[in-house]
């Protein structure tokens, strides 16, 4: 069993994130298909905090890799 790298870390957080936020979009989606569109604005507003949240560790990430 090898020892993960930071690199090999980041890029499995990444990808838990980019999923994440998917799964929001969805969500804003099946919600505003419903007519429920107070709630397809908070899934709206949850996946674009997953994708603000994914820019911020790239950035960090490229400080410090």
């Amino acid at each position: 069993m090898s020892v993960p790298t930071q690199g090999e870390t980041f890029a499995v957080l990444l990808d838990h994130l980019r999923k994440a936020q998917e799964a929001a979009a969805t969500l804003a989606h099946l919600a505003n298909a419903n007519d429920d569109g107070g709630l397809a604005r908070k899934w709206l507003h949850v996946s674009e905090n997953f994708k603000a949240m994914q820019q911020s560790l790239t950035s960090i990430a490229t400080r410090r890799m």
